[in-house]
């Protein structure tokens, strides 16, 4: 079996969306039937993200903790006790394509750090693109860490530790637990993922806190060639 954990904190706009991509790719030919299991781990939910959740039919488990490392590490308990050989993580406010799972598999290693790509720019101008095209190394050999595109075998999840209860840069810390215990691990940008640019971001730490960093920066530099 593979598993494919999502944690999710009050997200009714967006978790129908990736359900609905998840159960696509759960359903890749290149799979041949082996089970997949899709489960959004309810972090503190107060709207209709697990009235969602359930109606498309995938697992569903609560915690009230308002911390992704905690819920990640949740959601891959529960997987694990159904017997799970590989844990693939993403976020509710992504959608995956349709081969992400067998791409992860493909790769052949111990773990998968893949890419993000941005669905919608929303309210960022153009400079924030044009900034992050040129910065962001979206190929092979990267070095990019992102909960919304990270695959684990069972075993090195659990020789690592797992998921520590961080607030943010849980991925990275597992990461780097998998290196010091000498796990192989793919840069790859072959599995992928569309993610929103959204403003109101969940973790502090995450993709969405880094984008609203780097606007700052852009637009602080701009002021100070402006005054110059």
């Amino acid at each position: 079996m593979i598993a494919i954990v999502v944690p999710a904190h009050n997200e009714e706009d967006q978790i129908t969306d990736c359900v609905a991509a998840l159960q696509v790719a759960a359903h890749c030919p290149n799979l041949y039937g082996e089970q997949v299991l899709i489960v959004v781990v309810l972090d503190s939910c107060t709207d209709k993200t697990a009235l969602l959740a359930q109606q498309m039919g995938v697992t569903t488990i609560s915690l009230d903790a308002r911390n992704v490392g905690a819920a990640r590490a949740l959601g891959a308990q529960l997987a694990l006790a159904f017997g799970a050989r590989w844990l693939a993580f993403t976020d509710a406010d992504t959608q995956v394509r349709p081969d992400w799972l067998f791409a992860q598999l493909a790769l052949k290693s111990d773990a998968v750090c893949g890419t993000v790509a941005v669905k919608d720019w929303g309210s960022y101008g153009p400079a924030m693109r044009t900034h992050y095209d040129a910065s962001y190394n979206d190929q092979e050999g990267h070095r990019h860490i992102h909960g919304a595109n990270f695959g684990v075998s069972a075993s090195a999840y659990e020789q690592a530790g797992g998921f520590q209860p961080l607030q943010s840069s849980e991925d990275v810390a597992l990461v780097d637990a998998l290196v010091a215990k000498g796990a192989s691990i793919a840069w790859s940008a072959a599995p992928r993922v569309f993610t929103s640019s959204r403003r109101l971001f969940r973790a502090p730490g995450g993709f969405g806190a880094t984008l609203a960093r780097v606007e700052l920066q852009t637009m602080t530099r701009q002021l100070d060639d402006a005054r110059a």
